[in-house]
């Protein structure tokens, strides 16, 4: 599982928060960084679909994305990554250009609210991690 995202590293406090979720996660929920400098929006768009391999499923984070439970994205996930690799893409601080949408293959939204990118990437690990506590039947989630 990968995780495309534009900006900087993480700040101290992002990158520890991080670290503690990345040490729980197992294969084949454990993730690849690929940070990319930020830049124009076109730039970033050809960085973003560079980075992306043929064949993996592709989710964007975007407000305008679908409202989903964490045991939803925890089936989405678990289905994906049973059949093919999964990448997450954040965009930069303007989003992402037009070639980004139409290559997702989902655009998941974790809330009707806008969050620092920097944030951004410390909920998706916390949901990657509670994804896999659920697939695997374990008490992290309590619904």
């Amino acid at each position: 599982m990968r995780i495309i995202t534009v900006g900087r590293k993480q700040e101290k406090f992002v990158a520890e928060g991080i670290r503690e979720y990345e040490k729980r996660l197992r294969k084949p929920f454990n993730i690849e960084w690929v940070v990319l400098a930020d830049g124009d929006k076109a730039g970033e768009e050809k960085a973003i679909l560079r980075s992306i391999k043929g064949g993996e499923f592709v989710i964007l984070l975007n407000e305008r994305g679908e409202n989903l439970t964490s045991p939803e994205i925890a089936k989405l996930i678990n289905f994906r990554l049973q059949q093919q690799s999964v990448v997450f893409v954040i965009g930069g601080s303007f989003g992402v250009g037009e070639g980004v949408k139409a290559r997702a293959d989902y655009v998941w939204s974790l809330s009707k609210l806008v969050f620092p990118h920097q944030l951004v990437r410390l909920v998706l690990v916390e949901q990657i991690y509670r994804a896999q506590t659920i697939a695997n039947g374990q008490s992290y989630h309590h619904a």
